[in-house]
């Protein structure tokens, strides 16, 4: 029944997101609804832990380890979103109309973010992805600003482009199937049946699945809408674009890989994701956008993860699933810092912040600490992700790739440093007196909330997680060693 609840409960809080009340109703019911949905996803992820199948409908709402995981990593963040938005969505904009708009799609999008991984059939899987685009789209434009709507379109675009072969592939993975004689059209009746579908057509399908999806993961050279989505839109919708959005559809290509276990995909993965790891990392390097800074660190991250999990075995596929985990709580938390950062000078340029640390203590130290931790620097989670995937890495004699993952790595950890300690320390510039000027308090939380699992994982991995993980490494490898 929960795993109904967890669906339903978004979509009630966007029919009362739009009711006329005072304008406080709609950001109290959305954190209300977000806390609930935390709670049974939390209670879900602990059954599923034990070794459980939770099932909601059969063969329609299902949960296993790696389902229950990303489905928790979602809960969590947009937990912490909704509590940010509060105060942040009230600085920036006095409309009611327009504080309700902003909760229902905040709502909507939450809602088709959680449907992808509570979703086994594969063709609702494509549809819920899709939706997340639709649903965010609005949230892009919020700003209602010339660069907004230019960014909000080319997102939309690139969207519909990725979701037309996305769709090709879906359909051409279906017709292979049945060729094979049959079977339930659910991730885990493709993996039984893949045995007896065409070679052919399963890496057609996987490859026309990898780019149409890949568009949404972000990709090189499938990247481009998402520095110019994460610059315009408001910082709690960036946590989810850059820490969910981009996760769920990478989940939905990671499903896939148990049905190709003899194909010599991994070279390709590697390869795919050595790519946006370079690119990214000296793309960071001249960016002037603090917001676009963390943006292209999230093409830097996907690609981390692809390479993880292009390295195959049960060691690799937990340091992808770790790095999964790790990059979305750690980037969550650096979008809410770079908005306390925007609430406090009303700029998004790196070169007119000055002396954070002086003029906001409280938005110095998130933006630091998010920089040391999505850097990869010790004792945050993203190192801990990171060195098993360097472990797994080596253990495998991937020697070339692990070298070359860990100069981008460091190329990227020097660039994110440059540009953050130059806005942190130094003589305070002066502040747009258009600027809030201050960090709410419901901001202030949010950051102390999304920062504790950062901390925490980086030094301590809890036994129940250790059993979700490795029971979503099985999901991940089909079983295999």
């Amino acid at each position: 029944m929960n795993l109904i609840l967890v669906l339903l409960f978004p979509m009630t809080a966007v029919l009362l997101s739009l009711l006329p009340l005072e304008k406080r109703f709609a950001p109290v019911v959305t954190l209300l609804t977000q806390i609930a949905v935390f709670g049974m996803a939390l209670n879900l992820a602990l059954q599923v832990s034990t070794g459980r199948t939770v099932i909601g409908l059969a063969n329609w709402l299902e949960l296993d380890g790696l389902s229950a995981l990303v489905l928790l990593l979602v809960t969590f963040v947009a937990l912490t979103a909704a509590l940010f938005s509060w105060g942040y969505i009230f600085a920036h904009e006095k409309v009611a109309r327009r504080i309700r708009f902003y909760y229902a799609q905040f709502n909507l999008f939450v809602f088709a973010l959680v449907a992808v991984p509570v979703l086994v059939e594969p063709a609702f899987v494509w549809i819920a992805i899709e939706f997340t685009a639709m649903f965010s789209v609005l949230l892009v434009a919020f700003g209602n600003t010339h660069e907004a709507l230019e960014a909000a379109w080319k997102y939309i675009v690139l969207m519909f482009i990725g979701a037309v072969i996305a769709l090709l592939g879906f359909l051409i993975l279906f017709w292979a199937q049945k060729n094979a004689g049959g079977g339930l059209y659910t991730w885990e009746g493709l993996r039984l049946s893949a045995a007896h579908m065409s070679p052919v057509l399963l890496k057609t399908a996987f490859l026309l699945i990898l780019v149409g999806f890949g568009t949404k993961v972000g990709f090189v050279p499938l990247h481009t809408w998402l520095p110019d989505a994460h610059s315009q839109a408001p910082a709690p919708v960036c946590s989810l674009l850059s820490a969910i959005k981009t996760t769920v559809a990478l989940y939905a290509i990671l499903r896939l890989l148990p049905l190709l276990p003899n194909a010599p995909i991994d070279i390709w993965m590697q390869t795919i994701g050595l790519i946006s790891v370079g690119v990214a990392a000296f793309l960071i390097l001249q960016v002037r956008d603090y917001k676009r800074l963390f943006a292209f660190s999230t093409v830097e991250h996907m690609g981390i993860i692809f390479v993880a999990a292009g390295l195959g075995g049960k060691a690799g596929g937990y340091g992808a699933l770790l790095q999964m985990l790790s990059h979305g709580l750690t980037k969550s938390f650096c979008f809410l810092a770079a908005g306390a950062v925007l609430l406090v000078f009303g700029t998004r340029e790196i070169g007119e912040i000055r002396g954070l640390i002086r003029t906001s203590p409280v938005a110095g130290l998130a933006l630091l600490f998010g920089a040391l931790a999505i850097g990869g620097a010790p004792p945050f989670a993203v190192f801990l992700s990171e060195f098993s995937i360097f472990r797994a890495g080596v253990a495998q004699q991937h020697y070339l790739v692990i070298s070359l993952l860990i100069l981008f790595i460091v190329v990227a950890f020097f660039g994110i440093l440059l540009h953050v300690t130059r806005m942190v320390f130094g003589k305070p510039a002066p502040v747009n007196a258009a600027a809030p000027g201050s960090v709410p308090f419901s901001c202030t939380l949010a950051l102390v909330l999304a920062v504790v699992p950062v901390l925490v994982l980086g030094v301590y991995e809890p036994a129940p997680l250790h059993k979700l993980l490795t029971f979503a490494v099985s999901n991940l490898t089909g079983g295999m060693p």
